[in-house]
């Protein structure tokens, strides 16, 4: 698969976008598309223009454009616009009961961030869309162009963290004690973050910094959701060494999904998949096979071997968890006690309510591939 491509290219929009060029990542699922785009057009050989740079492509069929910021104030593109006037085509509310969980969670005295690489105008949209309009109510703190990963990798000097709008002015903006702008442009770098409130990039040690102030602990615990490996899972693990909860869609498509086996939990704290079987639109690929596990064919006559997929590997080793979403584990008293991955246990003990069908058969025998 292609990883990184240089792309020129416009889509019919203000010409204010038409300058932005740069290198384009093809990590994970949300590239799929833009993968298969760009594999139909190099079919195409006669499209493209040729370059001295093989990693270049130039194509005239106003399809490809890079990302700017300013593509969601400036309307450009297609994508924006699109989503801003029909966001109940593109956009899922958050289920009640996850709602009434961050809620919950704050109630008991938690803190709540929210931490996302997507800009506060956009992210405002999102969050308005999916909790609705009183969304900084869920939250302590917003972080947003986080830039992640390397919001957990980089140091404050690197990538400090920058106020929204007029600072002078949210004084008079707090509610629920959080700081709000609808000012979205970035202003001056913070030396320090003082208080709770709405942020842009930033690191994870200023953070942390900010959070044991909040707390009064010199080592406070954190758990950080996440449904990347690339972007959330490992460098916050990694870097931070924080909890981390991995939110695995291929979890929802396993079909054959045996129920956990009984611990010393009460009925009362299962969860609502806990034993219930999942009906959702996701299938094991025909052509790939399982996400967690492969078939190595044996030699001559020798039988085939079961092994764990490189993923698989990285789910065990970086998380603490791994859930199929947060409505699986809303139902759950605050207090209720996961099982988590590591050397003591099962390679399938974190995988929550159960493991995948593909892991169970012969899994003690199953080896890294």
């Amino acid at each position: 698969m292609l990883h990184s491509i240089y792309m020129e290219g416009i889509f019919y929009s203000n010409t204010s976008c038409l300058d932005c060029t740069g290198l384009e990542d093809i990590l994970d699922i949300f590239s799929l598309r833009l993968s298969g785009l760009v594999e139909v057009d190099v079919k195409g050989e006669d499209i493209w223009h040729p370059t001295t740079d093989p990693y270049l492509m130039v194509t005239p069929l106003k399809l490809i454009k890079k990302y700017c910021f300013t593509f969601f104030s400036e309307e450009c593109g297609m994508y924006f616009p699109e989503v801003k006037n029909h966001p109940d085509k593109y956009l899922q509310r958050c289920p009640e009961s996850v709602k009434k969980w961050l809620k919950q969670l704050k109630n008991a005295g938690k803190i709540l961030l929210l931490i996302t690489s997507s800009h506060s105008d956009y992210c405002r949209l999102l969050c308005e869309h999916v909790l609705g309009n009183d969304f900084e109510e869920y939250f302590d703190i917003l972080i947003t162009n986080a830039l992640k990963p390397g919001f957990f990798s980089h140091t404050p000097n690197q990538r400090p963290f920058r106020t929204l709008g007029d600072w002078a002015s949210l004084t008079n903006s707090m509610q629920f004690g959080l700081v709000i702008s609808e000012n979205d442009e970035e202003q001056e770098a913070l030396l320090s973050l003082d208080k709770p409130g709405w942020y842009s990039q930033g690191n994870a040690t200023q953070l942390y910094d900010l959070l044991k102030k909040m707390t009064g602990k010199l080592d406070p615990k954190v758990v950080y959701f996440g449904d990347s490996m690339h972007s959330d899972i490992f460098p916050a693990h990694h870097y931070s060494n924080w909890e981390t909860v991995f939110i695995l869609e291929e979890l929802l498509g396993d079909k054959g999904t045996v129920p956990a086996k009984a611990e010393s939990e009460p009925l009362e704290k299962k969860g609502k998949y806990e034993g219930d079987q999942l009906k959702v639109p996701y299938f094991v690929s025909k052509q790939w096979g399982s996400f967690f596990m492969d078939r190595l064919p044996g030699l001559e006559n020798a039988e085939e071997t079961l092994v764990h997929t490189w993923s698989c590997k990285c789910i065990s080793t970086y998380s603490t968890i791994a859930i199929p979403s947060l409505e699986a584990i809303a139902d759950l008293p605050l207090d209720y006690r996961f099982t988590r991955f590591s050397s003591n246990n099962s390679a399938t003990a974190g995988y929550y309510p159960s493991p995948p069908r593909a892991l169970l058969p012969s899994e003690d025998s199953a080896m890294t591939k």
